[in-house]
């Protein structure tokens, strides 16, 4: 097989970019090694920045996340037993609409299928090969055949585990910037009504709590917990019991409660790997970086990954230039970098450190103090939150 783009992974990034990249004429084959069922049923949180919602409305795959998403122009910040609203739109002039990723992956596998992309699903025993040439070929089973795929460019959209970061050649002077966070976060599904309107973000002695809106009768709750514990250890009513605790004030609000029919645990970490590129290889998505959900980054990061790489494609085929692929780690990581450290603010800002002193408690409910009484801070707040496409 022969195609111009082979991509690793169908997750958003893989997939938007084969379809920026099909309205552009350039072909592409994407590997994935999940079920298309798989892909499109795992349920991951989904927080769209302005410039994410105008990039997949451009590229013709945002009608039913316009017309199924929740646009939010606002976010609360709660903590002392009060709710404070940070307004998104009157501060920044935009929003955020919550769609869920695996929504959006339908909305990106139904746009590659109707165009007559190429989707190889349930791939194995993928590998890479002559990164640093001007012929990479990818190596990989697919229904009992071995294949080979030969390209001009591989992009690897497959995430941390995945087989592209790895395959990045050693002497390009890699670096791997790491924080693992002492906590997780314990997430909920619940057959309810939604609890606000808007997101809500709680600091709470006993740790943070998010409540979140996937439909109108379907609610996502978190609440920070231990790494390593299980969800079998909750039951329905400690969970119920936890969330009340953390969440509920003075104004008499209520948390509405639902069946709970899905329950997991997710790690929180940093990481950012450079460069994102060797040779006619580059990475995009969580395969290069991952943030901490507290900031709501990690698909928008994504998407400003491949818009970057389906211009420097375009320029390369269409002039014969090489100017914006070389660019390519140096543009993303701005972008990047800012994120990180934003979603390392709110982590900070917001969760509950065993180890923090009477002194630092004191500072973060400080902190969260002026954010809500500035104007300037809570400008600043939004403007990282509804992202710098």
């Amino acid at each position: 097989m022969r195609t111009q783009i082979a991509i690793i992974g169908a997750g958003p990034a893989g997939l938007l970019l084969s379809h920026l990249l099909h309205l552009q004429g350039i072909e592409s084959v994407v590997l994935e090694s999940r079920s298309r069922a798989d892909i499109e049923s795992t349920i991951r949180a989904g927080v769209l920045e302005q410039g994410t919602m105008d990039i997949l409305t451009e590229a013709g795959v945002g009608e039913r996340m316009r017309s199924e998403g929740a646009l939010h122009r606002g976010i609360e910040l709660a903590f002392d037993g009060a709710r404070h609203r940070i307004d998104l739109a009157e501060l920044t002039g935009k929003a955020i609409t919550v769609y869920a990723q695996h929504e959006v992956i339908k909305d990106l596998v139904a746009a590659r299928l109707a165009a007559q992309g190429t989707l190889l699903f349930e791939v194995s025993e993928v590998a890479l090969h002559g990164v640093e040439t001007s012929q990479p070929s990818v190596t990989f089973s697919h229904n009992g055949e071995e294949c080979r795929l030969e390209a001009d460019f591989i992009i690897g959209c497959d995430g941390y585990h995945g087989v592209s970061r790895p395959a990045m050649p050693e002497q390009h002077l890699r670096k791997n910037f790491q924080r693992i966070y002492p906590f997780g976060w314990f997430g909920i599904l619940v057959e309810s009504a939604p609890s606000s309107d808007e997101l809500i973000y709680a600091q709470h002695e006993r740790g943070f709590a998010l409540v979140s809106t996937r439909s109108p009768t379907v609610q996502r709750l978190y609440f920070q917990c231990d790494p390593g514990d299980h969800t079998d250890k909750w039951s329905d009513d400690r969970i119920w019991a936890e969330l009340h605790a953390r969440l509920e004030n003075h104004d008499g609000w209520k948390l509405k409660e639902g069946r709970i029919f899905q329950k997991n645990i997710i790690g929180m970490r940093s990481f950012v790997s450079t460069p994102m590129q060797a040779g006619r290889l580059f990475l995009a998505g969580d395969a290069a970086h991952i943030v901490p959900p507290t900031g709501a980054k990690g698909m928008n990061l994504a998407v400003s990954d491949v818009r970057l790489l389906a211009r420097g494609l375009e320029q390369f085929y269409r002039q014969g230039s090489e100017e914006l692929l070389n660019g390519y780690s140096e543009a993303a990581l701005k972008r990047i970098w800012r994120a990180e450290y934003f979603s390392w603010t709110m982590t900070r800002l917001l969760h509950t450190f065993a180890d923090a002193t009477p002194f630092e408690r004191e500072m973060q409910r400080a902190e969260l103090e002026n954010i809500v009484s500035s104007r300037a801070l809570a400008t600043s707040l939004a403007e990282n939150y509804v992202g710098a496409f």
